[in-house]
């Protein structure tokens, strides 16, 4: 790809500020890739209008060029976002995020002993897919399963996400939440 001119860009919207936990702040790190442009956003900002977009070292594609952002260097978001990394570190938010991620993950997979519909349940920190399945062998997608179990959970409070091809996939990226708000 790089040979080509190409370039290799992380997404870390999602993923990124330490919400995998464990020893990774960001999602590309456990994959051994680094990425000549990395975005972020959502959880730089805590709700201000903060995006970043960071090149590499190497990466020289706005060397010659002019780049403009509607709420590039806005000192007020900058400052929230700068906060948040200072809370983020303060607060051992990456470890906690590995925690609360660990015990999340062993209440689904507790459920997925009882529930055959539950396929399996992956995780990265906070981070979290459930599979949904009409049969566990065959992997056979539980598509209105899954939307149903989307709005039983939305009339709790909880939004949740479904992906894959399949639409089988729920998925959940939840904030630094303490221990004792999941017991």
């Amino acid at each position: 790809m790089r040979k080509a001119g190409g370039l290799r860009t992380g997404d870390e919207v999602q993923s990124g500020f330490a919400r995998i936990g464990g020893s990774h702040f960001w999602g590309f790190e456990p994959h051994g890739i680094v990425p000549d442009i990395n975005t972020m956003a959502k959880a730089s900002e805590m709700e201000f209008p903060l995006a970043l977009w960071l090149p590499s070292r190497d990466c020289k594609v706005l060397t010659h060029r002019s780049y403009f952002n509607t709420f590039g260097g806005n000192p007020v978001c900058d400052s929230v976002g700068h906060a948040v990394l200072k809370v983020i570190e303060k607060e051992n938010l990456q470890q906690n995020a590995f925690v609360v991620g660990l015990l999340l993950k062993q209440c689904l997979n507790s459920l997925k002993e009882k529930y055959e519909i539950i396929g399996d349940v992956r995780r990265r920190g906070l981070m979290l897919g459930v599979e949904l399945v009409t049969d566990r062998q065959l992997k056979i997608p539980a598509k209105a399963e899954t939307l149903h179990v989307m709005d039983q959970m939305k009339e709790t409070g909880v939004l949740i996400g479904k992906g894959a091809f399949s639409g089988m996939y729920l998925g959940s990226l939840l904030s630094y939440t303490s221990p004792r708000t999941m017991l």
